[in-house]
């Protein structure tokens, strides 16, 4: 309140964040990820990359063996698909201010995961599945063994590529697959476990 009996909007208390058209809290977030057996501490920011839209990046300091794509997939099983973070960044210790805070600011910017090296489609279904994340994901290539997320992935592209799957191999994903099964090699073998209802081959 100032002098005058106006009021000064400074800023907002907490830290909600819009991200692809949904208010997001960071904090929860972040109280997820520390929920999470293998993470001991957690930071959640948003950042954006060039000519994109502001994505969720997490920051964790591991408690034990973890990688990116388990701790995405333990989240996606208890956070709707808008809150779950695009990037992962392992730290040994998440930088603080002089009071003990996380010095947000300092935190490093996330690089995204390069394509694996010699990754190359085995049979027809990877090679299909391939160039179905290549469009979706706007690249070149993609190795069996990239990371959907890693590459540039996130929940509403992740619905277009289950669109496109059940457009031209004839089988109905629900969209935790992408989660659940988050490169072209992992997908290939769930797509290959048995199904009752009828569907095109996949080669």
């Amino acid at each position: 309140m100032l002098p005058d009996g106006q009021i000064e909007l400074v800023g907002r208390v907490d830290q909600q964040l819009k991200i692809r058209g949904f208010r997001v809290e960071p904090g929860e977030v972040e109280r997820a990820l520390e929920a999470l057996p293998e993470v001991r501490q957690a930071a959640v920011v948003a950042w954006t990359r060039e000519g994109a839209e502001p994505e969720l990046a997490a920051y964790v300091v591991a408690d034990g063996p973890a990688d990116a794509a388990g701790v995405r997939a333990a989240l996606g099983r208890t956070l709707p698909s808008h809150l779950v973070p695009t990037s992962f960044s392992f730290l040994d210790a998440l930088p603080s201010t002089a009071t003990g805070k996380i010095d947000r600011l300092a935190l490093p910017r996330p690089v995204r995961a390069p394509s694996a090296e010699g990754a190359t489609p085995a049979d027809d279904a990877e090679l299909l599945l391939a160039q179905l994340w290549a469009d979706v994901l706007g690249v070149e290539r993609v190795g069996v063994h990239d990371d959907f997320f890693d590459i540039g992935g996130h929940s509403l592209l992740a619905a277009q590529l289950v669109d496109r799957i059940g457009r031209e191999i004839g089988r109905e994903l629900p969209l935790r697959t992408i989660f659940d099964h988050s490169t072209v090699h992992r997908m290939g073998l769930a797509l290959r476990a048995p199904h009752t209802e009828p569907e095109r081959p996949l080669s």
